[in-house]
């Protein structure tokens, strides 16, 4: 009998071969030991998808997964993500979004969609409580995330259907492109692509089920107390209501770790002209919040005047201002409102898409790439049209855009000629808009995290914050196990990032276990807890070991190991190798992984209840 709060207690699975689908329990045992979202992800992936199967083929699957949190009134219970194989990395993935569709998956009854198999023709899938129909998708075949979620509100006149649509990117399998609910954008590691290869264009989902917590005026005492913690704090309080993450945008310039130029510099000289303060003064109309959230981090803008004029955009976001603005050199907040507003039509991650234009740009300018190779586009630094019209390339797959497509690191290896130092990319993905060089906890969080060139698994605040000294060693092994322990629990909560700073910026707390506690009734121990984290990181890695990746693959991108930063606040500062191989044996101790090889050793597994990986891993 089912009796933990916060959950639907079912998963849904999408059969997109033979256009059937089923549902089974979601198990007590999984809920306790995994908790949702990120562990939800992790544990089906592992059972269910062999190991070095094509990440575009029709063996690999995708998990939509919330958290027990989502459909509560708890703050930033509007998030929800997706897992799979990366057709970037060919490692685990897992990418978040906002919004509202986490929730309505559970108003429908279900914690995990899997969708699995590949139809023989383009289909949507339209999820009402407990009616599954699957649907013919020719007539939106091509048609953009925007253009989509319309049509299908129109056809199936449902206006409060929550709908996660691929673009023509996802269609053309671009292997960074993303899936999009609403205005937002589950962005990262290609899952677009992997939901293109089934022919999957959409799901459509409206619920009318309740989400149930044990206590419910205990609930509200807690979740009170946190939305006040919300609005008394700085940071949630003032600087992202005002400014949203564009703010961030000012402070790394000033601290002289924002990425310019590919990451030729981390200093740039027109940032006053992309800031947060100057998005606000010239392009904000609205702020916006997602389901359930006080912070109210979201800008709506419009653009007014200039070649861009007409563009409505939900952002930009700090990382597509750093991506399309000081990455490319290009100091225009219109035209950067236009590039995002371009990649979610499209359907492309904003970082990814940024960075491996701002690949191609280096390579241009070294004489790497000649004008005829780049289809006639001047792609020097700073050519805003051109960012624009190679955008859309790389969307569509045309041209120099099908070879951009493939991500920066393959389009290195086929292009040579040096190209390889200049593609900045982490296990194969695009590097985030924070500096490894310049954060040195942050640095070997990044080398050794699940997904490679995430910001989202060690964190980048407290060292840019100064809660931690970004520049010494000492103590940065631990930095780096606390705060992906800490965001491996947010993420199977389903929780903002926007909120570390109430719940821990280096460790789980208390806070994570009060909320867990009070929508579940688990009455767990931070101990519990903490074991629930390890778990999950242990079982990501585990996926990734049984596809190949050992230690010598914990590594950052080669700019960064290789040239220091040469100007400004953080002058001389990188990551030499031989200082990430020291950090590194630190760490594996910690993680209780065997240093030679980076693989969690037998008893690690074993202590936290892996036992089919510790089979898997020591045959």
């Amino acid at each position: 009998m089912w009796t933990y709060g916060g959950y639907a207690g079912r998963i849904l699975r999408l059969d997109m071969t033979n256009w059937k689908s089923s549902t089974t329990p979601l198990t007590k045992e999984m809920a306790r030991l995994f908790l949702g979202g990120n562990g939800f992800g992790a544990k089906i992936l592992y059972d269910e998808v062999k190991p070095g199967i094509d990440p575009l083929g029709p063996e690999n699957k995708y998990v939509f997964a919330a958290g027990p949190i989502q459909g509560t009134m708890v703050p930033t219970a509007g998030r929800s993500g997706v897992f799979t194989k990366s057709p970037l990395t060919g490692y685990f993935f897992d990418a978040y979004g906002g919004g509202s569709f986490g929730p309505e998956m559970k108003y429908a009854g279900y914690d995990a969609i899997v969708v699995e198999g590949r139809s023989e023709k383009p289909a949507y899938v339209k999820v009402f409580d407990d009616n599954v129909e699957f649907k013919d998708a020719s007539h939106i075949w091509g048609k953009s995330t925007y253009e989509t979620q319309e049509i299908l509100r129109k056809d199936l006149a449902e206006p409060k259907a929550q709908i996660a649509c691929i673009g023509p990117a996802g269609e053309r399998l671009v292997r960074f492109a993303c899936t999009i609910w609403g205005a937002r954008a589950a962005g990262r590691g290609g899952n677009g692509a992997v939901l293109g290869s089934k022919r999957f264009k959409a799901i459509v989902v409206r619920g009318t089920k309740d989400v149930e917590v044990p206590d419910v005026e205990e609930f509200l005492r807690v979740v009170s107390d946190q939305y006040n913690r919300i609005k008394a704090n700085p940071g949630t309080g003032k600087a992202l209501p005002t400014l949203g993450t564009p703010g961030v945008t000012t402070t790394n310039n000033q601290l002289g770790i924002l990425g310019t130029r590919n990451w030729q510099s981390e200093v740039f000289e027109e940032v006053e002209k992309i800031s947060g303060e100057a998005m606000r003064s010239r392009l904000v109309v609205r702020d916006k919040g997602c389901m359930a959230c006080p912070i109210y981090c979201t800008k709506l803008t419009y653009v007014k005047t200039g070649p861009y004029a007409g563009t409505f955009d939900e952002g930009p976001e700090y990382e597509t201002i750093f991506a399309f603005g000081s990455n490319c050199g290009v100091a225009s907040l219109e035209m950067i409102a236009r590039a995002d507003r371009m990649s979610d039509e499209l359907g492309v991650d904003t970082i990814s898409a940024g960075a491996v234009i701002s690949f191609a740009m280096e390579c241009y300018e070294k004489g790497i790439l000649s004008k005829q190779e780049t289809d006639g586009l001047d792609l020097r630094f700073g050519n805003d049209a051109a960012l624009i019209q190679l955008l859309e390339k790389i969307g569509r797959r045309e041209g120099i855009g099908d070879l951009l497509a493939e991500g920066a690191a393959r389009a290195a290896a086929k292009i040579g000629k040096g190209s390889e130092l200049y593609a900045v990319t982490i296990k194969g993905l695009e590097n985030a808009g924070h500096s490894p060089r310049g954060m040195k906890g942050y640095c070997l969080g990044m080398a050794t995290g699940t997904r490679g060139g995430s910001h989202q698994d060690a964190r980048p605040t407290a060292e840019r914050i100064g809660k931690s000294d970004r520049k010494i060693l000492e103590g940065k092994p631990e930095y780096a196990v606390g705060t992906q322990s800490a965001t491996t629990i947010q993420d199977s909560m389903c929780v903002c990032r926007m909120t570390e700073g109430i719940y821990g910026l280096m460790e789980i707390t208390n806070e994570h276990l009060n909320i867990v506690n009070v929508v579940t009734g688990m009455n767990l121990t931070l101990p519990e807890l903490v074991d629930i984290s390890d778990r999950i990181w242990n079982l990501e890695r585990s996926f990734n070991c049984r596809e190949g990746h050992r230690r010598e693959h914990d590594v950052q991108a080669k700019r960064f190991m290789k040239e220091p930063i040469p100007e400004g606040p953080s002058k001389g500062m990188y990551m030499p190798p031989e200082e990430l191989e020291m950090l590194k044996d630190k760490y594996y101790d910690l993680r209780g992984w065997d240093k030679k090889t980076g693989i969690p050793t037998k008893e690690t597994l074993q202590r936290l209840g892996l036992t089919q990986q510790a089979k898997d891993l020591y045959k």
